[in-house]
């Protein structure tokens, strides 16, 4: 195992035993490197690799301390890698988001308190009659955003975030191209926050999993047509 790594799994290994804590501050380098036989540059490079994944926090002229571990700040990295996907993946995301985004909504309609309804409500309702692709495109993010929070599942809540982004694209480009999909998403979308003020968790979860099957169904079968038009 390339030394780097072996520091990575022994600082680790002090996280998930419980020898180090949410918030912990670390030993000084000297003493924590003699303690796990490591050298110096490599348990360096060990906490600058932590640190990228925000498990570790270092403070300049203060010391280096473990985070709050809390799902939202380690899955955060997740969405810097999502970031180098290509656009042959889309699809992949599209896919994920169909299974997890329904279940997400589904817990929306059980939990969500009245006063989070009412707001996913004048989201909606703040979308102008003849809105651009743009500003259709940002309310679709930001009613998708609010029905993760109101899961409650703070895990579920980020893994979606991260993937909101590679999809804005082929958001855009249906709204762009698809006739009548500015109406469709908007009847969806209606549907979906009328069956959480309703709190019919299987009616919300249904209609999410319609929303997310039309935008991968219409670019599964648009990426089909263009590949026959180039043969």
């Amino acid at each position: 195992m390339p030394v780097t790594d072996e520091a990575i799994e022994k600082i680790k290994a002090m996280i998930v035993t419980g020898e180090l804590g949410p918030g912990d501050r670390l030993p000084k380098e000297n003493d924590l490197a003699e303690r796990l036989g490591l050298s110096r540059n490599s348990l360096r490079e060990a906490v600058k690799a932590l640190s990228l994944i925000r498990v570790l926090d270092v403070r300049q002229g203060d010391g280096t301390y473990v985070t709050s571990l809390e799902p939202n700040l380690l899955l955060d990295a997740m969405s810097f890698v999502v970031d180098f996907h290509r656009d042959d993946t889309v699809l992949e995301f599209l896919e994920v988001r169909r299974i997890l985004e329904p279940a997400a909504t589904a817990m929306a309609a059980a939990r969500m308190a009245d006063v989070e309804v009412a707001d996913l409500r004048r989201v909606l309702e703040a979308l102008d009659d003849a809105p651009t692709i743009e500003a259709l495109v940002a309310n679709d993010l930001e009613f998708h955003r609010r029905i993760a929070l109101g899961s409650g599942n703070t895990v579920l809540c980020s893994l979606l975030d991260g993937l909101s982004g590679p999809t804005t694209r082929a958001r855009i480009w249906r709204g762009l191209t698809q006739e009548g999909a500015v109406d469709k998403t908007r009847e969806q979308h209606a549907a979906i926050c009328d069956a959480i003020e309703a709190r019919q968790p299987e009616v919300a979860r249904s209609w999410a999993t319609v929303h997310i099957a039309g935008v991968e169904h219409w670019l599964r079968s648009t990426l089909v047509d263009a590949g026959a038009q180039l043969r």
